[in-house]
């Protein structure tokens, strides 16, 4: 991998990450487009490091709550009521369902999976169900002629079954095209949350998750030497920069706009890609993974 492949690569993570479109969709298809070789799963999971370090600074506030209040529940038992203590144990458990397919889908992951016809297929029906999501947050927010607006749950609402719930969701982007900020923002949207609850606990539920893939990744690739370090972590930096003004400005516009503009790019993406994969001009199978 050169310095310019991963400087676009890393400039695509930092972009990418946070927004509902699929991070991981679009390292591949940059890779595809510009006739590169696929920078691979490891590459994805330890660029993502750096996208996670910028989610744990923007919600530093956030995270050191939750950490004190869970930690100090452990053995006070009066705490354990305590809705940040509750967040703590709620990131774990929503965190099972991507821990136990990660490592037993592994070999697809980083395969079959990467077939840009099933990641065409997955931005188009994900960005479909999203749609769907969003135009029901609407419906409920703004109410109608004969409908006052209802009432959406907040992060204090969450229990252990919408947890669980939001972990399924996040698990689903193992698989590239779904985006993981999509799926549980739609996860969150259709159990009736807000829109900045749904993307709040996403971001936070991604945090164990990502690091946790960066790390076995890192450990592999070390064991491995197969992967370019220099490229790689400059690409992880580049990643952090931009993802962070990414987090801050989609919180910002989440807070009075639809998703409905990333529905409409994802679809038309999809189609993209499934247009020229037919036409012979990409191949829909990965080039062997840069190193």
């Amino acid at each position: 991998m050169s310095w310019f492949e991963s400087l676009i690569l890393g400039l695509v993570q930092g972009l990418t990450e946070f927004l509902p479109v699929s991070s991981s969709a679009h390292l591949r298809l940059t890779a595809a487009f510009s006739g590169w070789k696929d920078p691979g799963a490891a590459f994805t999971a330890i660029t993502q490091i750096g996208t996670e370090a910028a989610v744990l600074i923007y919600f530093r506030k956030d995270i050191g709550r939750i950490i004190s209040a869970w930690t100090r529940s452990l053995t006070d038992k009066t705490l354990r009521s305590d809705p940040d203590a509750r967040m703590g144990w709620l990131v774990i458990v929503g965190s099972i369902p991507i821990g136990v397919l990660g490592v037993t889908l592994k070999d697809q992951i980083e395969g079959p999976f990467r077939d840009l016809r099933i990641t065409a297929t997955m931005l188009i029906g994900m960005g479909i169900v999203l749609g769907i999501a969003d135009r029901l947050a609407a419906r409920d927010e703004s109410g109608g002629k004969h409908r006052a607006p209802k009432q959406r749950k907040a992060l204090e609402d969450l229990g252990v079954r919408d947890g669980l719930i939001y972990g399924v969701c996040q698990a689903m982007a193992l698989v590239p095209g779904v985006s993981r900020s999509g799926a549980t923002i739609s996860g969150g949207l259709f159990m009736g949350y807000k829109r900045e609850a749904a993307a709040r606990y996403s971001f936070l539920l991604a945090i164990p998750a990502v690091l946790a893939s960066g790390v076995f990744e890192l450990k592999d690739a070390t064991e491995g030497g197969h992967v370019s370090w220099g490229p790689t972590i400059f690409a992880t930096v580049i990643a952090f920069g931009v993802g962070y003004a990414v987090i801050a400005w989609f919180m910002k516009f989440i807070s009075t706009k639809s998703f409905m503009p990333f529905v409409y790019y994802r679809i038309a993406l999809g189609i993209v890609i499934i247009v020229l994969v037919s036409m012979g001009v990409l191949s829909p199978h990965a080039a062997e993974s840069a190193g």
